[in-house]
């Protein structure tokens, strides 16, 4: 029979749900529910059965499981009540408005005894994995700084996700992946974080912000997120003891620089730097540097689906799990005061 999936909120993330779940053995859509008239249409269209309320949606015999995909305020509601139906559950991010309602729908999860993942899916992105393939080969020897960005050129932040009440911004949007995939890669525990918010365009949301985060091995990393940026920095940039990786988009193929023979005293003349000199970002002598592509790390993000349905039938570990998540939330949280309060905020982990 295979694993029966329901959509909650056949927008553009639940049409994208589709089109990718009919690729796989084994899986397939039967359902969608939708409050909008004009969506069930579509569905129907589509060629499943389409509900515009929610109890007949859920009350659905062949549906085994659940993906809610809808603006982040209606997550936590959708959920209990597809828990309470049975049916297990693919939540979009961020998963909640809050940890604790976060908590609420892990419980009730529990409860019924439904799996319960989240929409993670950036874990399976190439740029992503080839950083961290970079970092656990030691090749860049003690890593001390990791900058991952993600700059929009032209303000576009449209919709819900523009309205404080949905749940909106980038935080959530964005900064919800970028910080799960630094918590997912980085073994250390956590111990500050320290963030400023704009609203660059007005608007009820922040559009801009950039957070700092410090590790209790000495790890910094910055995340930044900005949707008015005409000239925008690389998506990644980390430096470690002996070594430099750079990537300048999702689909950049990034470069790994690799320090060979450090630098040698030289009495090259100074530089000139405009108003004064500089023998420190001078010329100087003996130094050899190694130059390489990073390799594609074979990522398929349809893994995620893969995963779902062998912890729904076999009881396998899920690929995101609610405890990874609720640290994120935590983060996030942390984000949020520490904007707030204009102070770090520390964590004991």
């Amino acid at each position: 029979m295979g694993l029966r999936f329901g959509i909650i909120g056949y927008g553009g993330m639940g049409g994208w749900h589709k089109r990718h779940i009919e690729k796989l053995e084994g899986m397939e859509v039967t359902a969608i529910h939708d409050i909008n008239p004009a969506r069930v249409e579509a569905g129907e269209a589509d060629g499943v059965k389409s509900y515009l309320h929610l109890q007949d949606f859920l009350s659905d015999p062949n549906i085994d499981a659940v993906i809610i995909a809808t603006p982040n305020d209606s997550h936590m509601e959708l959920a209990l009540a597809s828990a309470a139906c049975g049916k297990h559950i693919i939540c979009e991010k961020p998963v909640a408005m809050s940890s604790a309602q976060l908590e609420e729908m892990i419980a009730a999860a529990e409860r019924h005894n439904v799996v319960f993942t989240v929409h993670q899916n950036r874990r399976w992105d190439k740029d992503f994995r080839k950083i961290m393939n970079v970092l656990q080969s030691g090749e860049i020897g003690e890593p001390y700084i990791i900058e991952s960005r993600v700059h929009g050129p032209n303000g576009a932040i449209f919709g819900w996700r523009s309205k404080k009440a949905h749940g909106g911004g980038m935080m959530l949007d964005w900064g919800v992946h970028l910080i799960d995939q630094l918590l997912w890669m980085i073994k250390a525990p956590l111990k500050s974080v320290y963030c400023r918010m704009r609203r660059v365009l007005k608007l009820e949301v922040d559009d801009y912000f950039r957070v700092h985060m410090e590790f209790a091995d000495g790890l910094m990393a910055h995340v930044e997120v900005g949707t008015m940026c005409l000239q925008p920095l690389p998506r990644w940039h980390v430096g470690g003891s002996i070594g430099t990786v750079r990537i300048e988009t999702f689909t950049d193929e990034g470069e790994l620089t690799i320090l060979k023979r450090p630098a040698q005293h030289t009495n090259e003349p100074l530089v000139d730097t405009g108003a004064g000199p500089s023998r420190t970002f001078g010329k100087v002598g003996g130094v050899e540097v190694y130059r390489q592509v990073l390799e594609d790390p074979g990522t398929d993000f349809l893994d995620f689906y893969r995963n779902f349905k062998a912890s729904v039938e076999d009881g396998a570990e899920l690929a995101v799990k609610p405890d990874e998540v609720r640290r994120v939330m935590r983060v996030m949280e942390a984000c949020f005061e520490s904007d707030r309060t204009g102070m770090p905020v520390v964590f004991d982990e």
